[in-house]
């Protein structure tokens, strides 16, 4: 037993000492000192989240006539506190612990139950008049509240974090499509010159990535839809009324304005994770989608005299602690970095989902960890890219013109007026001799000047022709 000062209470296994003031019990302490792990917490969504269910539990226990009203009212003020993040500094245990969660569950039963006891002024550590069990945990499991708790609490991360932030994303690249649409310059394919494109072309394709992201998130927040809640220990619903489930989705959607419903199959809903990993996996797509964003965004804008540098990218901070005047792309930096740990952490949340055994998965604790980073750390490093990056490109059409002519595929368009062969001659001899496609084409005479500059005019490149 702990020998640090505090008051005793019990559990099933006997007594423990816990800290004078703490909200949590004797379950939540026994897990505070079996797993010294991480330093990692369920966080403020996931807190929310536990709070959402306790607090409709005794609503809807109350309402089927299995919980007094006196004491649901008093649970209900007590989970209210907890939605509303003021007992935070009481959810103690670490995200590395027993793998359905049952300890962060009885971690938030224990702290209701002892701060609705003192709200009707019994003493903390009581049980009196409200039990963690008996009362707050009425119709309940571990195993149906916590993967309950990561989807209610992804669902509204992403609904309120990072589809805004794609939203934003999205406008602004599109504002940059229309903004930079006549400035002609060059493409590129396995980064070497191809024909010209505009670079508002260039822009409407990242702010299409964007958009499909922003329909990802959406569909993610769709797979997340279902609540175990419900099945209780192995998906029976044993202990459980049987409206509960239905009564506790609609009360969390009630709660949180999204559309929750009550899972289909509750022996699915348990004892697989395949939505989890659905939602992680459209996160890793998101991220990747990030990355090649990020990464033509800096090599773009690389130099500033001896790169590309066919765009301007907004200077943050000084890049070199040796190289003055030196700065560097570093918001593109930040997000491929963002993009590079949400894919780490999605793997990690896969190797979970497929460790779940006959009725229950006994990693959820860490998926529900790495989701929330993930959707957290992406909505944070999309909202930074946009407000510090993307909003204050501009474009450097001298450059980009300069590049074009400089191109060995501008003999493409050349190739249906004089055939392959003699135009692929022209690109090998103006490499050969430094000279332009145009220059060489003049000197061998192919075609009348007037057809070669309709040929080689770089914005009809841009655009379908016969």
């Amino acid at each position: 037993m702990s020998t640090q000062p505090g008051r005793i209470e019990k559990d099933s296994m006997g007594e423990m000492r816990v800290p004078a003031g703490a909200y949590w019990g004797a379950q939540t302490q026994r897990a505070v000192e079996n797993f010294p792990i991480s330093g990692y917490r369920l966080g403020r969504p996931f807190i929310r989240a536990l709070g959402l269910i306790k607090r409709s539990a005794a609503q809807v226990n109350k309402a089927l006539g299995l919980l007094d009203p006196a004491l649901a009212e008093k649970i209900e003020a007590a989970a209210a506190e907890v939605i509303d993040g003021k007992l935070d500094s009481h959810f103690v245990v670490d995200v590395f612990q027993t793998g359905s969660g049952t300890s962060s569950n009885m971690n938030a039963n224990e702290v209701i139950a002892n701060r609705a006891n003192e709200l009707a002024g019994s003493a903390i550590g009581s049980n009196q008049p409200i039990h963690p069990n008996d009362h707050v945990n009425l119709g309940q499991s571990s195993n149906d509240v916590i993967p309950t708790a990561i989807h209610v609490s992804a669902a509204e991360a992403f609904h309120q974090d990072l589809v805004p932030a794609l939203s934003l994303l999205s406008a602004e690249l599109n504002a940059k499509a229309a903004q930079f649409d006549s400035v002609l310059k060059i493409g590129r394919t396995h980064l070497q010159d191809a024909t010209p494109i505009r670079l508002g072309q260039e822009f409407s394709g990242y702010a299409a990535q964007a958009l499909l992201s922003l329909d990802r998130a959406g569909r993610a927040v769709a797979a997340l839809r279902e609540l175990p809640i419900g099945g209780t220990a192995v998906g029976t619903g044993i202990n459980a009324h049987p409206e509960f489930g239905r009564r506790m989705s609609a009360a969390l959607s009630e709660a949180t304005g999204l559309d929750f419903v009550e899972a289909a199959n509750h022996f699915e809903a348990q004892a697989a994770k395949d939505a989890v990993c659905e939602a992680s996996g459209l996160l890793r797509t998101i991220a990747v989608s990030l990355t090649k964003i990020a990464n033509d965004i800096r090599l773009l804008g690389s130099g500033p005299r001896c790169g590309i540098g066919e765009i301007c990218i907004p200077p943050t901070q000084p890049g070199s602690s040796i190289m003055p005047g030196k700065v560097n792309p570093v918001m593109s930096e930040m997000l491929i970095q963002v993009a590079a740990q949400v894919t780490g952490n999605d793997t990690a949340i896969a190797l979970g989902c497929r460790d779940g055994h006959y009725e229950l998965n006994v990693m959820m604790p860490m998926m529900a960890h790495n989701l929330l980073e993930s959707i957290r750390l992406l909505s944070n490093g999309v909202r930074v890219f946009t407000d510090r990056c993307v909003k204050g490109i501009e474009a450097d059409p001298d450059r980009c013109r300069a590049m074009i002519e400089q191109s060995l595929a501008m003999c493409t368009s050349l190739a249906p007026l004089i055939g392959y062969d003699r135009a692929a001659a022209i690109a090998k001899e103006a490499y050969r001799t430094g000279k332009t496609v145009r220059q060489v084409a003049l000197e061998q005479r192919v075609l009348d000047e007037a057809k070669l500059n309709e040929a080689l005019n770089p914005l009809s490149m841009t655009k379908p022709r016969p």
